[in-house]
């Protein structure tokens, strides 16, 4: 009865939205490569083409601004297990990364090369057009005082929520303005029953994720462990190399990669199109 009470569902009002979830899954599953087939970015940046670096110690955070069409490199130099970040559009900061959307339109939680980090307006906030590791996590959010109470005891030590209050501040935001947050390097599944684990080992040292930001950004980046990596607390130093890469093509792997990237880069064109007149 169950079964036919499904089939009279989606034959009847619901027929033609569950026709078109179908055939964005299937499009979506058809192209959930690992984008090898694309052209990657360079190992070493030209000097010429660094706009900034800065060398992140184990436990802090930063905050800086990144101009549409330039890319941050985050490079895992102490093999952290974990390195989190939050983008914001800088022009207006209440538009910032929705983990949620961002799975859910990609029909993916594991985040890698090739894959687009969505605002909650629905226009495309970066890129991630290289990613030596691939594995990202936007699931379990990032570590908090009562996660390091939990693993590490009652020794204070600084935490990925803690850190984004500090930048959110500087920048006029509270902890209102923290949204859930993508942690790279990180290789977080979920098991049978549900629950979040932490898969294998974490990057080695020198693992990079390159981010083109799709608007002028606002980025936070806390260089502690996520709250689900095992062993000590022990983070590394993270290097970070804003750097000008090249224009994207018109048929750039990040933004043709499924149906829903390409209307979220329509979004974005809409949006620049409206600034420009603003400004005008």
């Amino acid at each position: 009865m169950a079964e036919a009470s499904r089939s009279e569902e989606y034959s009847g009002p619901y027929a033609a939205q569950k026709e078109r979830y179908d055939r964005l899954f299937s499009g979506a599953k058809a192209k959930s490569r690992d984008f090898s087939e694309a052209t990657g970015n360079p190992a070493t940046i030209a000097g010429e083409l660094v706009c900034l670096t800065e060398t992140l110690p184990g436990g802090w955070g930063w905050s800086g601004t990144v101009a549409r069409g330039d890319t941050l490199r985050i490079v895992n130099r102490g093999a952290t297990q974990g390195v989190s970040v939050l983008l914001y559009n800088a022009a207006d900061p209440t538009e910032r990364f929705n983990a949620g959307d961002t799975m859910k339109v990609q029909w993916n939680a594991r985040l890698g090369r090739g894959r687009i980090l969505l605002s909650d307006m629905g226009r495309v906030l970066a890129s991630i057009t290289d990613d030596t590791y691939g594995r990202n996590d936007a699931l379990a959010g990032g570590s908090t005082a009562a996660t390091n109470a939990e693993k590490y005891g009652d020794t204070p030590l600084r935490s990925t929520r803690d850190n984004f209050i500090l930048l959110a501040a500087k920048h006029g935001l509270t902890k209102r303005d923290i949204p859930p947050c993508l942690t790279l390097f990180a290789p977080v599944g979920v098991d049978d029953e549900g629950r979040l684990r932490w898969e294998g080992g974490g990057a080695s040292a020198g693992a990079h994720a390159d981010l083109r930001a799709e608007l002028d950004l606002l980025v936070f980046v806390s260089n502690c462990p996520h709250p689900l990596s095992p062993g000590a607390y022990a983070p590394g130093d993270v290097d970070l190399i804003v750097w000008a890469s090249p224009p994207p093509a018109a048929d750039d792997f990040c933004r043709t990669a499924t149906e829903e990237a390409k209307r979220g880069f329509e979004n974005n064109a809409r949006y620049l199109a409206l600034q420009g007149r603003v400004a005008s």
